[in-house]
């Protein structure tokens, strides 16, 4: 099905295509994501384990302090932080205390260090994998890292600028309404039927797969 008609409602949902592509998310050109230090991903990864059910206001102003508190997220350092650095990271005051988040760091680090190991960098790690099976690099994510699973995952992706999708609430209801999502979104059967919409889309259009999932999102809600 033509991408076409999504992207004219989104247009006219938001005012123009101007307004529409001042809108859409960055892609990191080829070779940033490689060029990037393993530290910037366990930072990130971290921030979007403690966004996930929290405002999101309230981490990225506190930030700073977790950046301090974390001493740079060096990963070769916290994939074997003594647990007693970790004890007092929970009354550190600079960051959100919750201990199982402060727990996921360590087994993260551990994830972007082994797979830098393998392909010289996790950022060589995550450029090599297509965006034509995003799933799968999601089911990687969750299953060799910690709280990675539901949306956090896609929204790491899509902070460090690697081409994906995110399903959100509303994108979930642009997939029902063109008769492309049948199934739960977090079943097999519901993510291979978005994988399937989003490579058809690619195919068709040429835009960037974070695009085609912003303008989705567009053409139901704000």
């Amino acid at each position: 099905m033509s991408f076409n008609h999504i992207y004219d409602m989104a247009v006219a949902r938001k005012g123009g295509e101007a307004a529409l592509q001042a809108l859409l998310p960055d892609v990191a050109a080829p070779g940033v994501l490689s060029e990037t230090s393993d530290d910037r991903y366990l930072s990130a990864l971290t921030r979007c384990v403690f966004n996930a059910g929290f405002v999101w206001r309230v981490i990225e102003n506190k930030w700073p302090g977790f950046e301090a508190a974390f001493e740079g997220f060096v990963p070769l350092y916290w994939q074997q932080v003594p647990p007693e650095v970790l004890e007092r990271l929970a009354s550190d005051e600079r960051i959100v205390r919750n201990m199982q988040k402060i727990r996921t760091v360590p087994d993260n680090a551990r994830m972007v260090v082994d797979a830098a190991r393998e392909h010289g960098s996790f950022g060589a790690f995550l450029e090599q994998w297509t965006s034509a099976d995003q799933i799968g690099l999601l089911q990687w994510l969750k299953r060799n890292g910690a709280r990675l699973g539901g949306n956090t995952a896609q929204y790491f992706l899509r902070q460090v600028g690697w081409d994906g999708f995110v399903l959100s609430r509303d994108v979930i209801a642009g997939l029902r309404r063109e008769g492309l999502l049948d199934a739960s979104p977090s079943s097999k059967k519901g993510v291979e039927q978005t994988q399937k919409a989003f490579n058809d889309w690619h195919r068709q259009s040429g835009m960037p797969y974070s695009h085609l999932s912003r303008i989705l999102a567009y053409s139901v809600g704000d």
